[in-house]
């Protein structure tokens, strides 16, 4: 299990107004206190609407890259944002990411390819998410044969379903979990998988609750990366016993301890 922070967000607002006055220290902080808490990537994301998108990646790229030396996942919906996020970054990266529109896999793949980067594909076109994991098992096959054309293979892909808040459609977590079943089946080996899984509990009261729940069900169906709050210890407590179960992780009676 990838464990990939998502705290190094723009729509924080700590974190929007140190990219706004440049403050490294808080950024670097908060980025060495992500991998102390078991982040094994950062997730790093300028915030929407910007008009200094490209400026600030850049900036915000080189700080993290001062103090920590884990992969980078870098977040954005603009193609000139990302390639400035790409060009600052010392080690391969993930890009998240792509959807299964012509357009955006006609912008993204191209810079997967010529970075040499990792990069997320999205289970969703101009029409929105699929509604069923049928349909996402289908945009999934249809990214990954459009990643192939530009000689991106599958084991540079990271599959995401698309979680969807419990509290406004209940009846998508059974879906997510049985697409990410199915994705399984899409490529020999199989397919690397990820999530968003705080969309989960967007708008309800128990998030961490539903939050580690659903990811040790998300686990056992296969799910190889979570985009999470690595600050969560109950979280990371799940995720250490559920690679024990699954035995990614050998036991040991004190297995929580690193």
């Amino acid at each position: 299990m990838l464990i990939i922070s998502e705290r190094i967000n723009g729509l924080f607002t700590s974190v929007g107004k140190a990219i706004d006055h440049r403050d490294s220290k808080f950024i670097q902080d908060l980025a060495v206190r992500q991998v102390e808490h078991g982040a094994q990537a950062l997730d790093v994301n300028v915030g929407p609407g910007r008009e200094d998108g490209p400026a600030a990646m850049e900036w915000l790229v080189r700080t993290v890259q001062e103090v920590i030396s884990v992969p980078l996942s870098l977040d954005t919906s603009g193609p000139k944002t990302m390639e400035a996020g790409l060009k600052a970054a010392n080690n391969k990266v993930i890009m998240n990411s792509t959807t299964a529109e012509e357009k955006r896999m006609d912008r993204f793949f191209p810079l997967c390819k010529e970075y040499d980067a990792e990069i997320i594909c999205l289970c969703m076109d101009e029409r929105g998410v699929p509604n069923s994991a049928d349909s996402r098992a289908e945009m999934a096959m249809l990214m990954m044969t459009k990643a192939m054309e530009h000689d991106i293979m599958p084991d540079r892909l990271y599959l995401d379903p698309l979680v969807l808040p419990t509290s406004a459609a209940q009846d998508q977590g059974r879906k997510v979990i049985q697409a990410v079943q199915m994705f399984q089946t899409l490529n020999d080996p199989a397919p690397r998988t990820v999530v968003g899984l705080s969309n989960v509990s967007n708008g309800t009261k128990q998030r961490s609750l539903l939050n580690r729940t659903f990811l040790a069900m998300l686990m056992g169906a296969g799910l190889t990366a979570a985009i999470c709050d690595p600050e969560d210890a109950e979280l990371m407590t799940t995720i250490k016993a559920g690679q024990v179960l699954l035995n990614e992780r050998l036991y040991c009676d004190d297995f929580l301890r690193d």
